[in-house]
């Protein structure tokens, strides 16, 4: 990070490219660009890709449209920014792809290398217009600020929803939306004073979930479409550190059990086979139709933190009656660890119900800090796996949503340096075929870097959205 932040600083006091002639070299090779944008698929609404060379003096980027015509120019000193209305425009034109010619000059080629064209696949499926997610130090050590932020995606304006400075420095977590809906959402406000805060048109409620029925507090939640009931799980959290090797913590339940909270009376509902202290229960997810519950299990047989190596959770699923608000007596395994080998957690179904999105983990509940976590997919209608390579890299892929349509999928993923989480869009064709994530983009291709926080639990909202008291 160092390196790149001085290397920007080093090419700013230089001349750009213009006046430059062509670039006297060339190369078969792609452009070591950052992000890495190349052959990546996007919708035709997305902010514009900037980037950034490590190293470069001045750069200079072309558009080619199908015929080999140049679309549009942008020069910089270290880094690519495309004008915001040029791009808006070049992505509505109804191109399927862009070809993208990048020169370089640097300290190596001080007369410029022309690098092979990468070509930016554009995806007719719309988007939704926002994303939202919590921003949060990306360690485990005291945070100090953290806030719940929306952010559109067809450009670079980004505000608070809600935030900790008002709070003193309270944890602010665990927000979710009903249907991606902008205006109904909830999320937990921990502390003296906290509790569950369910904000709808811009109203607030606050909610003591531990104070209420069986006396359990909410932790992991998850709407039920209709808007009337909340599944949450309640969970006891702890976290171990490591005295040796790479991995710095495990973060593990010590117990964990479903709850059910009506809204309309604010009265937490449950059933006893999913309180027992026999098994653990976690992060419940809804079908789209709201028949089915969706949640993670495992036996609480093994002796924590020392034995969480072999705790491994199943998905399961169980029938929804929202007429009565009880649960089926059948309860079904969908994705099994002594089958899979993994531990899953976070389930998400697709909007038509086909597809079950899920984290697996070699082990425990909280993938976050697993290295080996992936992203993966069932096809329920088919009864097998979707191809998700394309989805994963070496450093952990956790938290993750779709869109409406079930045409994109949003994740965080710590690829980029292994510690902070950053937010990565895929494409999902109808037919199950992912495209090449990109990483959503920022109007400088340096903030990825030098912004320190990391981005967690996003998911995506239909359009603005505004914050409590604000509309």
């Amino acid at each position: 990070m160092k390196s790149i932040f001085l290397s920007l600083l080093a090419a700013s006091l230089l001349p750009a490219c213009a006046g430059r002639g062509e670039a006297s070299a060339s190369s078969e090779e792609l452009p070591p660009i950052f992000p890495d944008y190349v052959g990546v698929t996007v919708p035709r609404t997305i902010a514009p890709l900037n980037f950034l060379v490590e190293g470069a003096e001045a750069l200079r980027a072309t558009i080619l449209d199908a015929s080999g015509r140049e679309a549009l120019r942008v020069e910089g000193d270290g880094d690519i920014r495309w004008p915001l209305d040029r791009w808006q425009e070049l992505l509505a034109a109804g191109h399927d792809s862009l070809s993208v010619r990048l020169e370089v000059w640097d300290a190596q080629h001080p007369d410029g290398i022309a690098y092979r064209p990468f070509t930016i696949y554009l995806s007719s499926d719309p988007i939704d217009s926002h994303i939202v997610y919590r921003l949060i130090e990306p360690g485990y050590e005291p945070w100090h600020k953290m806030g719940i932020y929306q952010r559109s995606l067809s450009s670079w304006d980004e505000e608070a929803l809600v935030t900790n400075h008002e709070d003193n420095g309270v944890c602010i977590n665990c927000h979710t939306s009903l249907r991606q809906s902008p205006s109904t959402y909830l999320y937990h406000r921990r502390g003296p004073g906290g509790g569950t805060v369910i904000v709808r048109d811009g109203e607030e409620t606050l909610i003591n979930l531990k104070e209420t029925g069986p006396g359990l507090q909410g932790v992991y939640p998850a709407w039920h479409p209709d808007g009337r009931y909340v599944a949450f799980s309640s969970n006891a959290t702890h976290q171990s550190f490591f005295s040796q090797g790479e991995k710095a913590l495990e973060v593990y339940d010590l117990s964990s059990e479903l709850i059910l909270l009506d809204t309309d009376s604010m009265q937490v509902l449950t059933d006893e086979r999913f309180t027992e202290p026999t098994s653990w229960e976690t992060f419940p997810s809804w079908s789209p139709d709201g028949r089915q519950l969706y949640f993670c299990t495992a036996p609480a047989d093994s002796l924590m933190p020392h034995g969480y190596t072999g705790v491994k959770y199943a998905i399961v699923r169980v029938d929804f009656d929202p007429s009565t608000a009880t649960f089926g007596e059948q309860v079904d395994t969908i994705y099994h660890p002594a089958y899979s080998g993994g531990s899953a957690s976070m389930p998400r179904l697709s909007p038509d119900g086909r597809y079950l999105l899920f984290t697996e983990a070699a082990c425990g509940t909280f993938p976050i800090w697993h290295s080996e976590a992936d992203l993966r997919i069932l096809d329920l209608q088919a009864q097998r796996a979707v191809d998700c390579r394309r989805l994963n890299s070496s450093e952990a892929e956790s938290f993750h949503s779709w869109s409406s349509n079930g045409r994109w999928i949003l994740f965080t993923s710590r690829r980029m340096d292994g510690r902070h989480t950053r937010l990565y869009i895929a494409h999902m064709s109808e037919d199950g075929e992912i495209g090449r994530p990109f990483m959503v983009p920022q109007r400088v291709a340096a903030d990825h870097y030098l912004r320190q926080q990391s981005f967690n639990v996003p998911d995506f909202v239909a359009r603005r959205g505004g914050s409590p008291g604000r509309p």
